[in-house]
C-alpha cells in the first residue's frame, strides 16, 4: 500500500479521524517520503498528528523533544488510549516508570519517547539513544532555536548537532509563531527544503479580538465588568508578574468569580491542582503569568484576557490561539495600559550582562588554552562567580561555539553514587575473569556510605587507567560481557555501571553536571571576541525592547487588529476581517507613559554600591538593583529582601541606569 493511503488508514481506523486537516497530509507526506519538514501551524490545528501517525509507519523509534510537561503526559495517556507504546521520561517519572521505559527501549517496544530538551545533556541517555534506530526525530516549539526568536533556547540550537550525530532519518519541526526570518532560521538548521516547509496560516475567524485602554489602577473595574457581562465559560486572565496573578485572583474571588491563581512560583502539586480543575470545570477562570497554557488542550475556553501588555506579538499570538478551538466564538481582548511597556522592557534589560562580566567570563574560558585543549565548565557555577543569569552564560558559550571558538563535547556527571541490590560477590560472579577484575576495582575505589556507595569519576578514571591490566586468556563458560565495552576507560565505567543497572544488579544516581568542551581555533584577538559578545547581546537587547514597541504598535496602531497581526507573521489576509474592536468601530487606543517620580539619592547609591561591591559595583547591576531584576550576586546577597530592592521598578531602565552612573561617577556623600 502506497504511504499516503496506509496513512489515511491509519487516521481512521487507529485515530478514529474521518479526514485529515488543513496542512497534516502535506506534512506527513513530506515525512514518509523521508524528507525533514517543518510545519507552522495555529495552535490546536493539530500539529501532533503529524508525527504520531508516521510513527507508527515508520520502523524505528521517534523521539519528540518539548518543554511542555503537560503536553507529554496528555499525548502519552492519548497514545496508551489508543493501543500505542509511548512514554515520557522527564523529572516527575518514578524510578519503577524509568526502569520501564529503558525496558521497553531495549527491546524496541517503544514507538515514540517524549523528552525535554535538556535531556541531552545526560550522558547515559545519548548513549542509549545512539543504540538505537532513530528515524523521526520531531522539534516541538521549534522557534527556540532561532537565535533572533522571540525564545531563543541554547540547549534548542544543539538539537541540529544531536540530529547529525545520531543519525536520525529525518526530522520535524513543529510551531506556532515563527516570523518569516525565524522559519528560515530553523530550515538552515535542518536542512529543510522549502517544499517541505508547511504553513497553514495564522488566521482564525472564530476569535474577536480587542484592545481597550486603561490605567492601571482602571483594570480590575473593567476585567471585572467585562466578565459580568459575559455569560459563564472557561477564562484565562494573563498577567506579567507572580503578585498580580494573586491579587487579580483574590479581587475576582471576592467578587463571586471561580477564580484561582497559577505561577511559577507555587509549588509544583498546586499548580497541577490548579490547572485540574480548570481543565474538568465548564466556568472557571484561571489568573496565570506565561507559566499557564503551555501544552493546555482544552477546545471551550471562550475567553482570553491580557490584564498586562503580553511580552511580544508572538506571545500574543500564542497565547489567544488557546481560545476557541471548538470553533465557537471567543473573546480575547487586552486591557493595555502605558505602564506595562516599562515593566516588560526592564525585564530585557536584566538579561543583559555587564561588559566586566563577560570579560570575565571570557578570560575563564579561553585564556591561555591551547587548540585541542578540552576543558568542562559547571553553568551554575559560572553564573554565581560572574553574575550572569545561568540562561545568559549558556548563551554566551552557544555564541562562542557559533564563532567556531570552542565546540561542545559529551556533558557528564561528576559523580556517580550506587546502592547495591545484591550482593557484590554474586555480581562478580557471573563475568569472566577479566570483566571480574575491572569491576572489582571499580568496586574497590568506591567510598562506600551506610547505604550509598560513590566515587568521583574523574579520579576512579585516573586510578584506573593507572593500572596496567593484566593479560588473562579467554574462558569457556557462560559468562556475561555486558560489563565491559570497547572505548576510552570513563565511557568503559559509564556503560559497566549502566549495564549493571539495567540487570537489577545496582541502583543508580548522578550528581553534578558538568559540559564538556574542546578549544577548535584559539582566537587571535580575546578583545574582539569580547566587542563581538558585547554586540550579540546589545543586538539581542534591542531586538527584544523592538518586540515590545511592537506590541504597543499593534495595541495602539490604525485599521484591522487581526490584519496588522497577520502581517507580522507574513501573511496577509487581503481584507480587514470585519471582526475586531477597530472594525466593530473602537476608539483607537493611545498609550501615554506618565513620567516617573523616584527618589534615586545619588548618595544613598554610591553607599549600597561601595557596600555591596560584587553585587552593585557597576551602573548595570545598581539599575537592576533599582528596578527590581534579580541577579545570581543579588540574590547570593540577600539583596533582594533589601527595602530598596524594586523602589524604581515603574522608571523606564535606561534612565534608571543613567541615574546610578552618576552617582557612582561623584564623590561618595557624607
Amino acid at each position: 500500500m502506497p504511504p499516503l493511503n496506509a496513512a489515511r488508514t491509519l487516521l481512521s481506523e487507529r485515530f478514529g479521524f474521518a479526514g485529515f486537516r488543513p496542512g497534516q497530509e502535506a506534512v506527513i507526506g513530506q515525512l514518509l517520503a523521508g524528507n525533514s519538514a517543518l510545519a507552522v501551524c495555529p495552535t490546536g490545528s493539530g500539529k501532533s498528528l503529524c508525527y504520531q501517525l508516521p510513527a507508527l509507519l515508520l520502523e524505528g523509534l521517534t523521539v519528540v523533544v518539548s518543554p511542555l510537561i503537560a503536553l507529554m503526559k496528555d499525548q502519552v495517556d492519548f497514545l496508551r488510549g489508543r493501543g500505542i507504546e509511548a512514554a515520557r521520561l522527564d523529572s516527575s517519572v518514578s524510578r519503577e516508570v524509568f526502569e520501564e521505559i529503558q525496558d521497553a527501549l531495549r527491546t524496541h517496544r517503544l514507538k515514540l519517547l517524549y523528552v525535554a530538551p535538556e535531556r541531552f545533556s545526560n550522558e547515559r541517555f545519548l548513549a542509549r539513544l545512539k543504540s538505537l534506530r532513530i528515524d523521526l526525530l520531531v522539534i516541538d516549539e521549534a522557534h527556540c532555536i532561532s537565535e533572533w526568536g522571540h525564545n531563543f533556547r541554547p540547549d534548542y540550537l544543539k538539537l541540529a548537532r544531536y540530529a547529525r550525530e545520531l543519525k536520525v532519518g529525518r526530522v520535524l519541526a513543529l510551531t506556532a509563531t515563527a516570523t518569516p526570518a525565524v522559519a528560515a532560521d530553523i530550515c538552515r538548521e535542518f536542512a529543510i527544503a522549502p517544499e517541505a516547509h508547511v504553513n497553514t496560516g495564522f488566521y482564525r475567524p472564530n476569535l474577536f479580538l480587542r484592545a481597550t485602554a486603561c490605567a492601571a489602577g482602571e483594570r480590575i473595574g473593567v476585567l471585572l465588568a467585562r466578565l459580568k457581562a459575559r455569560p459563564p465559560g472557561p477564562t484565562i486572565v494573563y498577567v506579567t508578574l507572580q503578585k498580580t496573578a494573586e491579587q487579580v485572583a483574590t479581587a475576582l474571588a471576592s467578587a463571586g468569580f471561580p477564580a484561582e491563581a497559577y505561577h511559577a512560583g507555587m509549588e509544583a502539586e498546586a499548580r497541577e491542582a490548579v490547572q485540574n480543575r480548570f481543565m474538568a470545570a465548564d466556568d472557571a477562570i484561571v489568573v496565570a503569568t506565561i507559566a499557564f497554557g503551555m501544552g493546555i488542550d482544552k477546545a471551550n475556553i471562550r475567553a482570553v484576557f491580557h490584564y498586562n501588555l503580553p511580552k511580544s506579538q508572538e506571545n500574543y499570538a500564542q497565547e489567544i490561539g488557546r481560545a476557541g478551538r471548538d470553533g465557537a466564538p471567543a473573546h480575547c481582548e487586552i486591557l493595555a495600559a502605558a505602564a506595562d511597556l516599562t515593566v516588560l522592557e526592564n525585564f530585557t534589560y536584566g538579561d543583559t550582562p555587564t561588559a566586566e562580566a563577560l570579560r570575565d567570563l571570557l578570560k575563564e574560558l579561553l585564556q591561555g588554552r591551547a587548540q585541542g585543549e578540552t576543558f568542562d565548565i559547571s553553568g551554575y557555577e559560572l553564573s554565581a562567580r560572574h553574575d550572569i543569569r545561568q540562561l545568559v552564560v549558556s548563551t554566551a558559550l552557544t555564541y562562542l561555539e557559533l564563532e567556531g571558538l570552542i565546540e561542545a563535547t559529551a556533558p557528564f556527571y561528576t559523580t556517580y553514587q550506587w546502592k547495591f541490590l545484591r550482593e557484590p560477590e554474586t555480581i562478580l560472579a557471573r563475568f569472566d575473569a577479566q570483566r571480574r577484575a575491572f569491576l572489582g576495582r571499580l568496586f574497590g575505589l568506591a567510598k562506600v556510605g551506610r547505604i550509598w556507595n560513590s566515587v568521583v569519576l574523574a579520579d576512579a578514571v585516573q586510578a584506573l587507567e593507572s593500572i596496567r591490566e593484566p593479560e588473562i586468556p579467554a574462558q569457556g563458560g557462560d559468562h556475561e560481557r555486558g560489563a565491559e565495552v570497547p572505548g576510552n576507560q570513563r565511557e568503559r565505567v559509564v556503560k559497566a555501571l549502566t549495564y549493571l543497572e539495567e540487570k537489577g544488579d545496582l541502583e543508580l544516581q548522578v550528581a553534578g553536571v558538568r559540559q564538556g568542551y574542546r578549544v577548535v581555533r584559539v582566537p587571535a584577538d580575546h578583545s574582539a571576541v569580547w566587542h563581538d559578545l558585547r554586540r550579540r547581546f546589545a543586538a539581542r537587547e534591542s531586538g527584544d525592547i523592538a518586540r515590545v514597541a511592537g506590541v504597543a504598535a499593534l495595541v495602539a496602531g490604525e485599521g484591522c487588529l487581526v490584519r496588522r497581526l497577520l502581517g507580522y507573521f507574513g501573511e496577509e489576509l487581503g481584507h480587514d476581517c470585519g471582526h475586531c474592536g477597530p472594525c466593530a468601530g473602537d476608539r483607537r487606543v493611545v498609550l501615554e507613559r506618565a513620567p516617573a517620580n523616584v527618589d534615586l539619592a545619588s548618595g544613598e547609591l554610591a553607599a549600597l554600591s561601595a557596600e555591596n561591591p560584587r553585587a552593585l559595583g557597576g551602573a548595570r547591576q545598581l539599575a537592576r538593583f533599582l528596578c527590581g531584576i534579580a541577579s545570581p550576586a543579588l540574590v547570593a546577597g540577600k539583596l533582594t529582601r533589601h527595602p530598596r530592592f524594586g523602589s524604581a521598578a515603574e522608571a523606564p531602565f535606561a534612565g534608571v541606569m543613567e541615574a546610578a552612573k552618576a552617582a557612582l561617577a561623584s564623590p561618595r556623600q557624607r
